[in-house]
């Protein structure tokens, strides 16, 4: 039986968060091709592809079985009610699929890795990396209130 796994995040009216995902499901879809071959990115509102389209191509690239994997941190109402929701309404189009919506990513030793990791960055560059120079992220005396 062939799955699919659809990455679903917020969506986001700045195109670089949306790209961002997207990018996420194409680095997830390569790490674990031999695991999952059909790997789609969607977004639960405001941008394309919806929770919907993703669902259509897992099932017109054969996925009988779809695992919904939230990209949000917590249990909030889009894990609770909305991605269930969206899920259910793009699975009756394909009566021929079932899915799950999985836990959201929560509490895991890797996101503690990974908080590490970037405090450790903040550290390693002084506090001045390209990404926050110059923007309240910086906490620089300089940078504007705006």
């Amino acid at each position: 039986m062939r799955h699919g796994i659809i990455i679903v995040d917020h969506g986001s009216r700045l195109e670089p968060s949306n790209q961002m995902l997207e990018e996420v499901a194409k680095l997830f879809a390569k790490r674990f091709a031999e695991m999952h071959e059909v790997v789609e990115p969607a977004h639960m509102e405001i941008a394309e592809p919806s929770i919907a389209t993703a669902y259509a191509k897992c099932a017109q690239r054969g996925a009988q079985r779809i695992i919904v994997c939230p990209f949000f941190l917590g249990p909030g109402k889009h894990w609770t009610g909305d991605i269930p929701r969206l899920t259910a309404e793009a699975a009756a189009k394909f009566p021929e699929t079932s899915y799950h919506v999985t836990m959201p990513l929560g509490i895991d030793d890797l996101i503690l890795d990974l908080l590490n990791k970037r405090a450790n960055f903040c550290i390693d560059k002084d506090f001045t990396c390209e990404s926050c120079r110059g923007t309240l992220r910086s906490g620089e005396k300089t940078a504007a209130l705006s």
